[in-house]
């Protein structure tokens, strides 16, 4: 039997970027996957969700047409080719980790993996009728994560379904309640509501997006209104029946209790990591919260296993997995690591307007009593914003007084998602706000609100 160098159980955006540069790294490699390659977030998550957002704002730009100039008669969707189109984005893009994998000669195997020691993983094929036995001097757990459910809220798939449920679904319910009101929530209110759905959002907390800053959340929650997506914040769901047709729920508010009449509930709760009956204690693995402990190098107590991505702590996001593959690897090979810094991973929201942050928000320099400052520009001062009919919004930087270097950034509205990336540049790599104002930006382009609100910061903006 060959002892692998590197075994990697799940090939999610953690999994198999760890798997393609150990392979590059003349590392000889095998990766597990019980499902479809790729994992979650590539063929459940991210990607198929994007594919449905970009045809719903292609279909809200259509119907705000003769806002342009643009008269367009009979304006209608599918709603069955919307989903075949998106699952169609993700067949290719897990194809296409196939093919890299391939490429890389990286050994691929279908079954559900468990550790017995610190060195061999038995994995079970689909059909539960053999075990085989995987040797290798490092093992990367990289499992993901699954959709949480609450205790009295069971996900069926019918009455309650999860996100997995709504990315297969091909007809649409007359009315939805939406539980959570985080990113994967906000994004499937927004779907809805301009599919046609009645969409009501429910949130334990005060605020929508709740990790974000509280002015971005604030904002948000004054456009939702304005495409009437009715939200009920500090509420919590007590108890649903079946009642005909429709489920009713209570609903414990600030204002009491309150009941709500809907065709389907979607719980958008979260998700929990997939560490249970994977081998865990076996190897004596140690665990906080469900999550896996691991140092600074994604290792974990025991010496030469590793767990990246979802399963090792929050935040859950690809991106975050993605880079921590990369640093197991390095340090599999005895190379120096740059711990991750989880203060400066950027976050992203994908209804309209979009929603992108990286850094401090104010109550985090406040929490650690730092002096700052705000500068913020509105979308509206910016040509293309105009231009392109997208002015609702604003980016908010947060500056340290003393050092003038950018704390965090936090924008909502169009295309925040790609106005991101320039920002974390900024902020991973110190600059001041000086150098952003500095720095020609192309004009007309939405990046010019980067400059503006950096020129801004020095009270010498030009068009604010």
């Amino acid at each position: 039997m060959s002892i692998y160098d590197v075994a990697i159980i799940g090939s999610g955006p953690g999994g198999y970027v760890a798997a393609i540069r150990a392979a590059q790294r003349g590392m000889e490699t095998v990766i597990i996957e019980k499902e479809h390659i790729g994992g979650i977030c590539l063929n459940w998550g991210c990607i198929p969700t994007k594919a449905i957002i970009h045809s719903v704002n292609t279909l809200r730009e259509i119907r705000k047409a003769s806002d342009l100039g643009i008269d367009v008669e009979r304006i209608n969707f599918d709603m069955s080719r919307i989903i075949a189109r998106s699952r169609n984005v993700s067949g290719r893009l897990s194809n296409g980790v196939s093919y890299l994998l391939k490429k890389h000669n990286i050994t691929v195997i279908d079954g559900y993996a468990r550790l017995s020691s610190k060195n061999e993983i038995q994995v079970e094929n689909k059909e539960k009728a053999h075990i085989q036995t995987i040797k290798a001097k490092n093992i990367i757990i990289a499992t993901g994560s699954r959709p949480k459910a609450l205790s009295h809220l069971s996900i069926d798939g019918k009455d309650v379904i999860s996100s997995r449920h709504a990315l297969e679904r091909e007809t649409l319910p007359l009315s939805i309640a939406i539980i959570g009101a985080g990113a994967i929530g906000v994004e499937f209110a927004y779907i809805y509501k301009h599919l046609g759905v009645g969409v009501t959002v429910i949130e334990a907390l005060d605020s929508l997006l709740p990790v974000e800053d509280a002015e971005i959340s604030r904002e948000l929650l004054k456009q939702f209104k304005k495409q009437k997506i009715r939200c009920m914040l500090q509420s919590k769901v007590q108890e649903i029946v079946k009642k005909d047709k429709d489920l009713e729920l209570t609903i414990e508010g600030p204002k009491g209790s309150s009941t709500l009449n809907v065709e389907t509930v979607f719980s958008a709760i979260g998700v929990s990591p997939n560490t249970a009956d994977i081998g865990l204690d076996t190897v004596g693995i140690k665990q906080e919260r469900g999550f896996i402990v691991v140092d600074e190098h994604q290792q974990t107590n025991i010496a030469g296993i590793y767990a990246i991505g979802d399963v090792a702590g929050m935040p859950m996001l690809a991106h975050k997995a993605s880079k921590e593959a990369l640093i197991s690897i390095d340090h599999i090979q005895g190379k120096k690591t740059k711990p991750l810094n989880k203060m400066f991973i950027p976050g992203c929201t994908y209804c309209e307007p979009q929603v992108a942050s990286i850094g401090f928000r104010e109550k985090d320099a406040e929490e650690k009593n730092i002096e700052y400052e705000i500068s913020k520009v509105y979308y509206r001062a910016i040509g293309k914003a105009q231009a392109v009919n997208h002015i609702d919004g604003f980016l908010k930087c947060i500056i340290d007084k003393k050092t003038r270097k950018i704390l965090g950034a936090h924008c909502i509205g169009a295309e925040a998602t790609e106005l991101i990336a320039e920002l974390t540049v900024a902020i991973t790599q110190e600059l001041q706000i000086d150098d952003l104002a500095e720095t020609i930006h192309a004009h007309p382009t939405l990046s010019e609100l980067i400059m503006e609100t950096a020129e801004n910061a020095m009270g010498e903006a030009i068009h604010v």
